[in-house]
């Protein structure tokens, strides 16, 4: 039996993303997941919030049942 595999068109945070450049940030995702590469994506801290930003995904790792995605924060919405 494989690993099912999930789709997913937006990063969602739950605020456990880690900077690791200017721009970049690296988060792990439970399960093994598909994402759009290199083309804007909402960024969202939960499913049902708003948009915080707008990323492009630039890496994708799958191992030990997690996602590893390396995403660059393109542009950033006002939380006003």
């Amino acid at each position: 039996m494989g690993m099912p595999f999930e789709l997913n068109t937006i990063i969602v945070t739950k605020g456990r993303e880690k900077r690791v450049g200017e721009n970049l940030f690296v988060l792990e995702k439970e399960g093994y997941r598909l994402y759009p590469i290199d083309i804007p994506i909402d960024v969202r801290k939960t499913i049902e919030s708003d948009p915080c930003g707008t990323g492009v995904i630039q890496k994708i790792e799958w191992q030990n049942n997690s996602t590893w995605l390396t995403y660059q924060l393109i542009s950033l919405n006002s939380t006003n």
